[in-house]
């Protein structure tokens, strides 16, 4: 038997997936403790009893939302490496940043729940949670800095985090930063692409040279 998430994922024109839509938007707005049922209810259109009945309480639809998002990536991921696989470092680095910064910011409330979750005082503590060490070891192994089927060194790791804080900080931060810089929002997108690249392109194409070199002397 299916449940409500599957059901919502299966039909995106039932009313279970219009309240999972409207929850998502809410929660990546106001976080888990400042979103309540009555305003997603508000948002969906429909009666807070409605809500409920679909999906329980607050806790359970909030859940939901973060294994809906965290479904959602991890394909996007997928297909992103897809188009990139077997290309020179620099180029998959360039697309990459390309496909994965015009998807958060179509959907921001994945980077707005990222930040406010890991870096909030307050949290919802979930059973259920965004797959972060899962998603930070497959984009390492994709950017050549972990070999295929092995252990992620922990600097890896911290170098994927580093590239992935920064797209979600240029996102969840656009009302604060766009107004700093004096961008309208299409040239804004394209100076976060631009940005990412002059920063860690450089960093990353340094270091996959240094260890060419280094199996070349081996």
């Amino acid at each position: 038997m299916k449940n409500p998430l599957e059901k919502a994922q299966k039909d995106p024109d039932s009313t279970l997936a219009r309240i999972l839509s409207a929850a998502r938007r809410i929660f990546g707005e106001y976080g888990y403790h400042g979103a309540t049922t009555r305003m997603i209810a508000q948002e969906a259109g429909i009666d807070i009893s409605t809500l409920h009945y679909h999906w329980g309480e607050k806790g359970d639809l909030y859940e939901a939302v973060i294994l809906d998002m965290s479904m959602d990536l991890g394909q996007k991921l997928r297909d992103v490496e897809n188009v990139i696989h077997g290309r020179p470092l620099i180029e998959r680095l360039s697309i990459a940043f390309d496909l994965l910064t015009d998807y958060l910011f179509e959907h921001p409330e994945i980077s707005n729940l990222m930040m406010m979750r890991y870096f909030g005082k307050t949290r919802h503590e979930a059973r259920l949670d965004f797959k972060v060490p899962e998603f930070t070891g497959n984009i390492a192994r994709s950017m050549g800095l972990a070999e295929p089927k092995k252990t992620v060194p922990p600097e890896a790791l911290m170098q994927v985090l580093s590239v992935m804080n920064a797209i979600h900080n240029f996102i969840s931060g656009e009302s604060f930063f766009r107004p700093m810089v004096n961008l309208e929002r299409q040239e804004y997108i394209k100076t976060v692409k631009d940005t990412l690249k002059f920063v860690f392109i450089p960093a990353f194409a340094e270091q996959d040279r240094k260890r060419q070199d280094k199996k070349n002397k081996e």
